[in-house]
């Protein structure tokens, strides 16, 4: 598009101009307050009703010499155009007062403004005005190409990210992991994930591992705490042969006292009591074998009920913040319902106004009565339908809400029904772990100090009442039979001290056990969460290489400026922003001359995505000495103070 003339009479300071740039970039000297501005202004208020800074409420009228309004005068803007088909369209706009004389008044009062809009000449309504500058360009677009300020200093940074990835297009995961070959691993990592997925899915477990791992400690003390002491024991691993070795010598003792004793009753009785003997050694192994067993199984459930403890916990903890985001979100719905209450009375509460003149604009003669009272009449329908449509979308959208706040309600309600319920089943676990542990302290306890089981008193009987019948045989017996009967007694002391001794060690033996496989299981913990962080580096190093090859492709597009569009902070995590620099330099510091530049080299790309090129107005020209060139017109605004009225310089 180009701009062939742009006509102002009596706009804001200017009372007369014609600009006649013929399409031409254009360079336009003059001193400060002399309205090179102004041109600008007028350019977009004809197009989109706005001043250059997107004002819509800015002062049009010409101002006297002593700063107030000048009354009935026309304030207008023409402008000739060539748009993209090659053909010329003119359009113009008219701001100018309404005066209206009432019945009985003898003089005219002013009752506000009116614009009128021509096509061509041709006098169109608003509506068919703003088609027509519709058909031409879009008011967004067209300000982002005419304006090179408008891009950096009027959007906002979301929006234009939004608009460089819409420019540019994105980075799919498939191109950042070809980019880089350190990240081929992530194809059979992710899966059907994502990057964002994935590193939540990692930091769940990570987060799993270390409350495991801090568990293990705990368990490895309590097994260390009830290992059975064996410092007395100066040769643990020679207690099954020393035992072997007194069990034998017991033998060939009982064998001399067999052949000093006489007759078989003796020897049947002794067979008896080896018999018992053995059982009972056989019945105090099973005692010891079973508590230790007991105490195994013992701390495995209280592992159990503090894991099932923590997960209690964990769900309570959700069910508070799920119930406060509930409360918020509950509070929001209700303030927008108060607002649209609020809305709904005003609306209601409206009554119709209608003035007309009654007086025609163009003959100047009284309007016809008729005609006076039919507008007033579908001017009363239109209120009355546009009033009553107002109420009906503010009572559904209430309802809508009142909807969702019931849904929110009752979601809350069941919400603290599961936090109570949670909440009442964790004391009875806290008392069920409480009593593990007395049962286990009890087991502990039995195993230091066994206590004979009823089979052990019973076999224990039978041994005493044997050794009383063998005592009555032997009622008679010679000295060296009672020496003999000595060293026996002394020889099964000594196999039964062992047997202790061997049952403590044993017991030591199951407990170390117990802690080398929770070392184990520790260590195993331990090289999982190593390869969560690999994998945690590896999803860092995906979003470093998709940042890089985003700003690259980005950045490819333009001349002089460049974007920053994240910002990678120190835990991995990645802030989208659009921060637009000039070698390094942020543009908030640069200088005018490179703000405009760097506008012009943005408006560039822009215009070559949209295939628009419109007149591109830069104001404060005079700060460039380079201007970079660009497809659409120029209109230079330059401050001149020798040039105390406007001079125009065609290029």
């Amino acid at each position: 598009m180009k701009l062939l003339k742009l006509r102002l009479n009596n706009f804001k300071g200017i009372r007369s101009f014609e600009l006649d740039a013929n399409g031409k970039s254009v360079n336009i000297y003059g001193d400060n307050a002399t309205g090179k501005t102004t041109l600008a202004d007028a350019f977009m208020w004809l197009l989109f009703d706005k001043d250059s800074q997107n004002r819509k409420d800015f002062q049009i009228k010409t101002l006297g010499a002593d700063g107030r309004v000048l009354h009935g005068l026309d304030h207008e803007v023409e402008a000739v155009l060539a748009i993209s088909n090659g053909k010329e369209i003119t359009l113009k706009k008219i701001f100018r007062e309404k005066w209206t004389k009432k019945r009985g008044s003898a003089t005219a009062e002013f009752t506000g403004h009116t614009v009128d809009y021509f096509i061509d000449g041709v006098p169109v309504q608003k509506k068919e005005f703003d088609a027509k500058i519709a058909e031409i360009a879009d008011e967004q677009i067209f300000r982002l190409l005419t304006d090179p300020k408008y891009f950096n200093e009027v959007l906002h940074w979301s929006d234009r990210r939004q608009l460089l990835l819409e420019v540019c297009g994105d980075v799919s995961d498939e191109e950042v992991i070809a980019s880089n070959k350190d990240l081929e691993a992530l194809k059979n990592i992710l899966g059907n994930r994502t990057i964002e997925q994935h590193r939540k899915v990692i930091q769940a477990r990570k987060s799993e591992i270390n409350r495991e791992l801090e568990k293990i400690p705990v368990r490895i003390d309590e097994t260390e705490r009830g290992l059975p002491k064996i410092d007395d024991i100066t040769n643990p691993k020679e207690l099954p042969n020393d035992i072997v070795k007194l069990r034998e010598e017991l033998r060939k003792k009982q064998e001399e006292l067999a052949q000093v004793r006489a007759g078989g009753q003796v020897a049947n009785l002794t067979k008896q009591l080896r018999e018992v003997e053995g059982r009972l050694i056989e019945e105090k192994n099973r005692i010891a074998g079973e508590l230790t067993e007991k105490v195994d199984t013992k701390r495995q459930e209280i592992w159990v009920i503090e894991n099932i403890i923590s997960k209690v916990k964990a769900e309570i903890d959700h069910c508070e913040l799920k119930a406060r985001s509930t409360k918020v979100e509950i509070e929001n719905l209700e303030k927008k319902m108060e607002k649209l209450r609020a809305d709904w009375h005003k609306i209601n509460e409206q009554q119709f106004e209608f003035e007309q003149s009654e007086t025609c604009p163009t003959c100047g003669q009284a309007l016809p009565a008729e005609q006076l009272e039919t507008a007033r009449e579908k001017a009363l329908a239109e209120f009355n339908l546009q009033k009553a449509e107002k109420l009906e979308a503010i009572s559904h959208d209430g309802k809508e809400l009142a909807a969702r706040k019931t849904d929110l309600e009752t979601q809350l309600e069941e919400i603290f029904q599961e936090r109570d319920q949670l909440t009442t089943k964790l004391p009875e676990l806290e008392q069920k772990k409480a009593t593990l542990q007395d049962e286990l302290q009890v087991l502990q306890e039995s195993l230091k100090q066994i206590e004979p089981s009823p089979t052990y008193i019973d076999l224990q009987k039978q041994h005493e009442e044997l050794e009383e019948k063998i005592r009555k045989v032997h009622a008679d017996t010679s000295a060296a039979v009672a020496e003999i009967q000595k060293e026996i007694n002394n020889i099964m002391a000594d196999i039964a001290s062992l047997e202790q001794a061997a049952a403590r060690v044993e017991a030591r033996e199951n407990g170390l056990k117990r802690i080398e496989e929770l070392k184990t299981e520790e260590r195993r913990l331990a090289e999982e969460y190593e390869k969560l962080e690999k994998q945690t580096f590896l999803t860092e190093e995906f979003i470093r290489t998709k940042v890089r090859l985003l700003e690259d492709r980005i950045n490819s597009k333009f001349k002089l400026t460049r974007f920053k569009l994240f910002e990678v902070q120190v835990n991995g995590a990645v802030v989208e922003r659009c921060d637009t620099t000039f070698s390094g330099v942020p543009y908030s510091n640069l200088n005018n001359g490179a703000r405009i530049n760097i506008g012009l080299d943005i408006i560039n790309t822009l215009a070559e995505h949209f295939g628009f090129s419109p007149v591109v107005f830069i104001d404060n020209a005079e700060s460039v000495t380079d201007i970079l060139p660009t497809k659409g017109q120029q209109i230079r605004l330059i401050v001149s103070d020798k040039d105390k009225k406007l001079r125009v310089e065609v290029l």
